[in-house]
């Protein structure tokens, strides 16, 4: 099968465009703004530190998305293995969709602002949240195509990378949002830039 098969049927490209109008509105409903507080677009913001961050198209975190649709895909392979593959990207789509509506509420807002790193984190803009369900579904096709050892050796490469390069990745992430620990925040915080 080609890599073009999931979007074959219209059925589900107009869910998946459906998918970004809708948490589009949601988000603007909820205040967020489209390009962040400066209203510039922007494509890139590598320094997690910056109010850039998470506003820009892609930052180190859409790596961690990139994970999420990997797991996502192993996930629903184990669990619903008989739904066809286009259904299980969709339900994918929906949950990151849901994360990105509920990551950027002000429970999740204030969490990430007490228990990790991000203590100035103000939310993603639309824009960002956009190109976070993007990369989650980059990652799912990834998974979809590739061997399984491989998808494996990728996300250990970036979760990996992404702790060395800005002392975060989304296992860390996922551990300071619900139970946190003082010692990785101490080393998170050890890479801050100094004034």
């Amino acid at each position: 099968m080609k890599p073009g098969f999931i979007f074959r049927n219209r059925w589900i490209i107009c869910a998946f465009a459906g998918t970004f109008a809708l948490l589009a509105v949601v988000e603007v409903t909820m205040g967020r703004s489209f390009f962040g507080p400066d209203g510039k677009p922007g494509l890139w913001e590598s320094n997690i530190w910056s109010s850039e961050n998470s506003q820009r198209f892609a930052d180190p975190y859409s790596f961690s998305h990139i994970v999420h649709g990997i797991l996502f895909y192993g996930f629903l392979w184990m669990a619903a293995r008989k739904l066809p593959v286009r259904h299980r990207f969709l339900i994918a789509l929906v949950i990151e969709a849901g994360w990105e509506i509920l990551e950027n509420s002000p429970l999740i807002i204030n969490r990430y602002r007490e228990a990790t790193i991000s203590l100035g984190y103000v939310g993603d803009s639309v824009f960002n949240s956009m190109s976070d369900v993007l990369m989650m579904s980059l990652g799912f096709l990834f998974a979809w195509r590739m061997r399984p050892w491989l998808t494996i050796a990728a996300v250990m490469v970036m979760e990996v990378g992404c702790a060395l390069w800005v002392r975060d990745n989304l296992t860390l992430n996922i551990i300071m949002l619900i139970h946190p620990v003082e010692a990785i925040k101490q080393w998170q915080l050890a890479g801050a830039p100094h004034p």
